[in-house]
């Protein structure tokens, strides 16, 4: 039987949404949880790995992490990977250079955090008094903030915890240099992380991820585009509908094991499954649309559109909040009404207890 979109729908389904194990054995699997500051009703990476970990609450990643093998760091996008796939990004260096002042501020503000051992921002402010500069959107912050931001790209410092949301940096142990083997050989590793969390992908969008590598390893533009080709080469590729799709070499996108369950889920719009917006319309025909940065009057779907599963359809989506220690749904669909069969409204009404369950509040 020929490879169908419906193959490689379910494919993408049930391998994304594993049965629920551990955190670390779930972020191991995933490879990399996507970040986001917005709770609506909670934050991305907690809404990904809810439907992931078994017994998860909102805020477990933030409170478990720092007695976790884990670091904060960019990779395709901001979030949270494995030491072991961190390591394969550093040592970093930045597209922008600094100048020697910037290098001199950077070391003593380093030997102050080593003499601390983890240091909130403003402690880094109260001691050195960098003062106030202009942020990325135009706005004015701490120039502190600005600087260790830098210094923890650069792999100087590391997150070692958050304190109300905050950023708390420890000193990271300098990462020893790579030859041109050894690149190859991390770039090869981590466009497979890529495709084992996002696949089965097209392969433009694959093209697109791997230029989103740029942001973890700009140190290595010139070998990405090379390390992109190896991968095509190595990868499985099928053309159905007239798109090339790519996949793990070691998985058979075909396979009867690919079977979504009947549960409803309420997805992140960082969620695997969801996150490629070409994808998404391939599978489902219709356009999703993140729209929190959207001015309110040209939103369609809402300011936090949760993408609604069931089996192997996303059906429409959802706006969820909290007021009163109560949850608020708003329910949309894509067809104008809810599916009629009775198994929606049971899977619908678990999904919902699920998600107060989550979130800490009552019925």
């Amino acid at each position: 039987m020929p490879l169908t979109l419906d193959h490689l729908r379910r494919y993408a389904i049930a391998r994304s949404l594993f049965k629920p194990t551990t955190l670390m054995r779930a972020i191991g699997k995933l490879g990399f949880v996507q970040a986001d500051p917005i709770r609506a009703p909670a934050r991305a990476q907690d809404l990904t790995l809810r439907h992931r970990v078994s017994g998860y609450r909102a805020g477990d990643l933030e409170r478990r992490y720092p007695r976790l093998p884990l670091e904060e760091d960019f990779f395709v996008n901001y979030g949270f990977l494995p030491r072991a796939h961190h390591a394969l990004m550093h040592p970093r260096s930045a597209r922008q250079a600094w100048t020697p002042a910037r290098w001199k501020q950077a070391r003593a503000v380093r030997e102050f955090i080593a003499e601390r051992g983890a240091v909130h921002p403003r402690e880094v402010d109260a001691r050195f008094a960098h003062g106030k500069t202009t942020n990325w959107f135009g706005g004015s912050s701490n120039a502190s903030t600005q600087l260790l931001d830098g210094m923890h790209y650069r792999g100087l410092l590391r997150v070692a915890r958050r304190d109300g949301g905050t950023r708390v940096y420890a000193v990271r142990e300098d990462a020893a240099p790579v030859d041109k083997a050894a690149i190859d050989a991390r770039l090869d590793a981590l466009i497979d992380l890529i495709v084992r969390k996002y696949a089965p992908l097209p392969d433009a969008s694959l093209g697109q991820l791997v230029s989103y590598l740029g942001r973890g390893v700009p140190q290595w533009d010139a070998a990405r585009r090379p390390a992109l080709g190896r991968a095509r080469q190595r990868l499985q590729r099928a053309r159905v509908d007239g798109v090339d799709w790519l996949w793990p070499a070691d998985e058979r996108a075909d396979s009867r094991r690919w079977q979504p369950d009947g549960q409803v889920r309420l997805l992140t719009p960082f969620d695997p499954v969801v996150w490629d917006r070409r994808r998404f319309e391939l599978f489902w025909g219709w356009a999703y649309r993140f729209e929190a940065y959207t001015p309110a009057p040209k939103r369609k779907l809402g300011y936090y559109a949760l993408p609604l599963l069931w089996r192997d359809r996303v059906l429409g989506w959802g706006n969820l909040s909290v007021a009163a220690g109560m949850l608020r749904a708003q329910l949309h669909y894509v067809d104008g009404r809810a599916p009629r069969e009775p198994e929606f409204a049971s899977a619908l009404e678990a999904e919902l207890a699920r998600m107060r369950a989550f979130l800490g509040l009552g019925e």
